[in-house]
């Protein structure tokens, strides 16, 4: 990651930057996001009471961004099935959505902003989901350290869960 880029808390002023991040990306319009993402959702995802937000900006505009929680309240039934499919326990958080703006895409952001997110909850494990037919998130996430430990289905789309802690 270059000099150019810096990663930090979400503040609210980042609020219109990442609902259009995530909705450019959104499966819904061609892109790899699960989901759909107008601004109640985005808000919801922020104010939940385990959230935890980060996003990359470079020159003051946001670039990426990766949501956290420690909680699977409020979420959308996809991460209850998850869940369902590998029970990771109470020392677990909850990874994403990430995402990172496609411009900026191969400046390897993916690495720095989940050490930052792994720094700020130790000892934790990360579980996550991605979409089977996502290669490249699949591959970024393997580089990362992350391994698969399950599979399911929620509304006729096949899922992988993976951590780095197997």
């Amino acid at each position: 990651m270059g000099s150019d880029y810096r990663i930090t808390t979400v503040q609210p002023a980042d609020f219109d930057a990442i609902v259009a991040l995530l909705q450019k990306n959104a499966a819904g319009n061609g892109g790899a996001l699960n989901g759909n993402y107008p601004p109640e959702r985005v808000s919801g995802m922020l104010d939940r009471a385990t959230a935890y937000t980060l996003v990359v900006k470079r020159e003051g505009r946001v670039v990426g961004v990766l949501f956290s929680a420690l909680s699977a309240e409020n979420s959308p039934p996809v991460v209850s099935a998850m869940l369902d499919a590998w029970p990771p326990g109470r020392e677990c958080w909850l990874y994403g959505p990430v995402c990172i703006a496609a411009s900026e895409r191969g400046q390897g952001l993916l690495r720095p902003l989940y050490a930052a997110m792994r720094e700020h909850y130790g000892s934790k494990t990360p579980v996550l989901f991605i979409q089977s037919d996502n290669i490249p998130s699949l591959r970024a996430h393997q580089h990362l350290g992350m391994q698969e430990v399950a599979r399911f289905d929620c509304d006729d789309e096949s899922f992988r869960v993976l951590t780095d802690a197997a």
